[in-house]
């Protein structure tokens, strides 16, 4: 199961100040909009999006069918083939849109052990 692009969605008190931080290490925008409280940003093949008011805690993050400069790739597992083999496996999302349609967009939110959220967020 090929989960797309790995992103760290960080919840962040003050989106200036975390992409000021970020920025300082390396980082620059690669999408995102300030002012809607959220930012993507990229160094090298690693990407962090910063997200104020927008997420309540740290969030894993996965796209199918995008690859780490969220360009769409060729093939790729689709959300709703994810879903199914997540729940085959005996993982129930806390929050799933794939069955809001046969194609295209959906999400759905998994929480694991120690409560960190696992977000697999399908735009295409």
């Amino acid at each position: 199961m090929e989960l797309g692009a790995f992103s760290v969605s960080l919840a962040v008190q003050d989106l200036q100040a975390s992409r000021d931080f970020y920025e300082k290490l390396g980082f620059a925008q690669m999408g995102g909009d300030a002012a809607q409280n959220w930012l993507i940003l990229s160094n090298g093949a690693t990407v962090i999006g910063l997200f104020q008011g927008v997420f309540p805690a740290n969030t894993l993050t996965f796209n199918p069918g995008w690859d780490q400069a969220a360009s769409n790739v060729g093939e790729f597992t689709d959300i709703r083939q994810i879903a199914a083999a997540l729940k085959e496996r005996g993982l129930e999302p806390v929050l799933d849109t794939t069955g809001d349609s046969a194609a295209g967009p959906a999400h759905l939110t998994l929480v694991d052990p120690d409560g960190n959220p696992i977000l697999i967020d399908q735009h295409r």
